[in-house]
C-alpha cells in the first residue's frame, strides 16, 4: 500500500492509523542506533510465574511447549500520561486542499497526522494519551486512556477534525487551554499542535494560559505548526491577489511583491518573539513546518520522554 494512495483522498484521511504507523515505522528505521533509552518496552527475558502474580504477560506458547508458567519481563516499562492538545480553527485549515500527499499538507493534516504518529509510539509503549480538540467551542475531550478502544476513538476524532470545513470560525485559544488545563490532573507530557494565529486576543493571555497548562508539574511541548513558503516565505507571485482573513471574514487586495518584504520582517519577529516567551516560561517550542517531514516531531517526543520520566 502507498502512502500518497491512502493521503489523496478528498475529504481527509482514509486509514489515518496506518499511515501513521508508517510514518513511525519509516523514522525508527532510519535511525541507525538509537540513543533513546526505553523508546520502546521491549522483551527482556523470561522469568518464573509465582502464584499470586498477575497473570497479563504469561508467555502461554511457552507454556505450550514446555508446561511451565513463564512470564515476561520488558525494558523500561513506564506510566507515562500524555495529553494532545489540537488547535481546529479555520486557520489550521490552510491553505485549502482537496486532496492530500505526503508533500503537500496543510496545518489540520500535518497536526493530525503527527498526532497519530504520537498516538501509535505511546500505544506501542503501553502508555495513556488523552485528547482535547478546540476551535470556537471545545469540541471534544479524551482523558488519558491506554486501550485499543480509547485508541480507536481518538483516530476516528482526528479523522473527523482533518474533514471538518469550520469557514470564518475563530478561536480564543487561551480559553480553552485554561478549560484544558482544569481537566488534567495527574503529571502528563503535553503536546500543542497549534498555529498561534488569533485575530482577538493579546498574547499574555495566551502564555498565561500556556502557564496555567505546567501546573502540577506537567511538561509542555508547543508545536507552532505553519506553512513556511506561504506564511512566513510569502511565496505568491506578483499578480494583483485577494488575501482573505479565514477567520474573521476580512480581506484586502494588493500585490505580493508590494508588501513581501515588510510581512517577512514582522512575521519572523513575532516568531521570535514566540520562542523567547516560550523559553522564558519553561515550555518547549518547536518550529514546526508543514512542508518538512515529521522527524523533528518525533525527535522531540523521544527526547521529551527521556526528560520526563
Amino acid at each position: 500500500m502507498k502512502l500518497q494512495d491512502e493521503l489523496n483522498k478528498a475529504g481527509g484521511f482514509k486509514n489515518l492509523e496506518h499511515l501513521a504507523k508508517q510514518v513511525v515505522e519509516g523514522f525508527i528505521s532510519g535511525m541507525h542506533k538509537s540513543p533513546f533509552h526505553g523508546f520502546s518496552a521491549e522483551f527482556a527475558e523470561h522469568k518464573i510465574y509465582n502464584q499470586g502474580e498477575s497473570t497479563r504477560h504469561i508467555d502461554w506458547k511457552l507454556f505450550a511447549k514446555t508446561d511451565k508458567l513463564y512470564t515476561k519481563r520488558y525494558d523500561e516499562e513506564t506510566n507515562l500520561r500524555c495529553h494532545i492538545i489540537l488547535d481546529n480553527s479555520s486557520s489550521m485549515h490552510y491553505p485549502k486542499m482537496d486532496n492530500y500527499a505526503l508533500g503537500t499538507l496543510n496545518k489540520i493534516a500535518f497536526s493530525a497526522l503527527a498526532s497519530a504518529a504520537l498516538m501509535h509510539i505511546l500505544k506501542k509503549q503501553r502508555d495513556a494519551v488523552g485528547l482535547s480538540i478546540y476551535s470556537d467551542a471545545y469540541d471534544f475531550y479524551a482523558p488519558e486512556k491506554g486501550s485499543e478502544r480509547h485508541h480507536q476513538m481518538l483516530i476516528h476524532q482526528l479523522e473527523e477534525a482533518v474533514k471538518a470545513d469550520p469557514r470564518t470560525r475563530q478561536t480564543d485559544t487561551y480559553v480553552y487551554l485554561h478549560q484544558i488545563a482544569e481537566k488534567i490532573h495527574r503529571r502528563s507530557l503535553i503536546f500543542v499542535f497549534t498555529d498561534m494565529f488569533q485575530a482577538s486576543t493579546n498574547q499574555e493571555k495566551l502564555f498565561e494560559a500556556l502557564r496555567h497548562l505546567k501546573h502540577n508539574k506537567h511538561e509542555v511541548v508547543l508545536f507552532h505548526v505553519h506553512d513556511k513558503n506561504k506564511e512566513v516565505a510569502f511565496d505568491f507571485n506578483n499578480k494583483p491577489k485577494k488575501f482573505i482573513d479565514i477567520e474573521t471574514g476580512d480581506y484586502v487586495n494588493l500585490y505580493a511583491d508590494q508588501v513581501k518584504d515588510n510581512y517577512k520582517n514582522e512575521i519572523l519577529n513575532y516568531f521570535n518573539d514566540l520562542k523567547m516567551k516560550c523559553l522564558q516560561y519553561k515550555i518547549k517550542y518547536v518550529n514546526a513546518d508543514v512542508n518538512q517531514a515529521f522527524d523533528k516531531i518525533l525527535t522531540t517526543y523521544m527526547i521529551e520522554r527521556e526528560k520526563f520520566i
